[in-house]
This record gives C-alpha cells, structure tokens and sequence, in this order.
C-alpha cells in the first residue's frame, strides 16, 4: 500500500500540508462505470469539501 497519496485539492476536508492526503482511505472509481483506461476516467470519491 501507498506510504504516502499526494493530493492538490487544498478544499478538501483531508488535505495536509505538502500536499499530503490524510484520510485514513482512499476511493477511487471509474468514472465510465467501466474499466478505465485513461486517468481521465478516474474520479476520487474520498475528496470531502473543506467545511
């Protein structure tokens, strides 16, 4: 598993300084509803706007 996920949304709920993810898990879906090829077709269900 990924020591660290680096993440540039600095409105989310588990955004860290550096750029750092702190949720404690990551959701990643296609966004196609099928196997995505491209990372285009990738969305993280994890973001949560900062409140």
């Amino acid at each position: 598993m990924a020591v660290d996920v680096l993440c540039e949304v600095n409105n989310c709920k588990f955004w860290a300084q550096g750029n750092q993810c702190a949720a404690d898990r990551i959701y990643v879906v296609s966004h196609t509803g099928k196997q995505a090829e491209k990372q285009e077709e990738t969305d993280c269900k994890t973001f949560e706007p900062e409140a």
